[in-house]
């Protein structure tokens, strides 16, 4: 749990994701044929295989949603505008850090009436003027809901980083439990800027010429009370096969691959549509030529807040998945 727990703690909004690809390169550089950083930051492993498999690019995204500072009012309080899909109701109260260390915690506009947006949002950093605060931090500086890693009964966690380092731990064991000797080649992307818009697995699907295409990455799920929006998808249900989402329409051959691959290797998985919100699959299918392209998924409630929860039983079905998808 050491390394699942430096990787909910490191610092990576969009943009800013070169510590967590530090503690992911530690970890899987003994069990990779080549680890390498490419111009958009994305950090990746190549695994050769036998030579007469398929080139098989996995992605999971490093960053993390957050604040960007636009300036600082007279009072010392940020002002901030978002950095990816920040439901600016769910940060306010909440605390945060900048890459630097400095701490703040997040207020609202009291005219604000009814549901605020991020640019309602300021950041109290415990200045006094426009000038002490912009000392402590400057414009453009990013901050992240402060890490912590909250455990909820026997089986599940809780962090405000789940989506996406979950996944990325996912990745990672996957690559570290593979056999010596297999055919495919795997191409496994740390990917960066999913958040704002697929732009780090763009770059590297365009550059790995794949055969296939995988992302991992959390998905919303319908287990809640009252649900806003009725998901099949739930915790402890094992790992959910992406049918679609706004974002990609998942190859159906590599649908059915992923499902026999769950018989055969008697994996719990539940099948997921979901009507919002995309991954880096999208990205991949569309390089190029097009890829053959589907999507594992962490079931996770309470996306893109404080608590950010999964089942450790389900990241369990999705690396056992995914390995096996690798060695099909």
């Amino acid at each position: 749990m050491t390394f699942l727990n430096e990787l909910l703690g490191g610092f990576g909004p969009s943009g800013h994701e070169g510590r967590v690809a530090e503690t992911i390169r530690a970890a899987i550089e003994g069990c990779v044929d080549s680890v390498h950083t490419d111009a958009m930051g994305n950090l990746i492993a190549v695994r050769r295989g036998g030579g007469t498999g398929r080139r098989i690019m996995v992605s999971a995204h490093m960053d993390h949603i957050g604040l960007a500072v636009t300036d600082a009012d007279e009072h010392g309080f940020l002002r901030v505008c978002a950095v990816g899909g920040v439901h600016a109701g769910r940060l306010i109260s909440g605390h945060v850090v900048f890459e630097n260390g400095v701490c703040g915690v997040v207020g609202v506009e009291e005219k604000v009436k009814g549901e605020a947006k991020a640019v309602d949002l300021y950041v109290d950093i415990g200045a006094s003027s426009r000038e002490e605060a912009l000392a402590m931090v400057r414009i453009g500086d990013m901050c992240v809901m402060r890490p912590r890693v909250t455990k909820l009964g026997e089986h599940r966690l809780a962090s405000p980083a789940m989506d996406d380092r979950i996944a990325c731990y996912v990745l990672a064991q996957a690559l570290l439990s593979l056999p010596d000797a297999h055919e495919n080649e795997i191409v496994a992307v740390f990917s960066v800027q999913e958040e704002v818009g697929l732009r780090g697995a763009e770059a590297a699907a365009f550059a790995a010429q794949p055969d296939m295409g995988i992302a991992v990455d959390v998905t919303g799920v319908g287990d809640v009370p009252e649900p806003a929006v009725k998901l099949p998808v739930k915790l402890g249900g094992g790992a959910a096969i992406k049918i679609m989402d706004s974002s990609v329409i998942c190859t159906p051959s590599v649908v059915a691959m992923m499902e026999r691959l769950a018989r055969e290797h008697d994996i719990p998985v539940q099948r997921e549509v979901l009507p919002f919100g995309g991954t880096d699959a999208g990205a991949i299918q569309r390089t190029r030529g097009g890829v053959p392209t589907g999507a594992i998924s962490i079931p996770c409630r309470y996306i893109h807040s404080e608590a950010e929860t999964v089942d450790l039983r389900d990241v369990e079905a999705c690396v056992g998945l995914l390995r096996a998808c690798l060695l099909a």
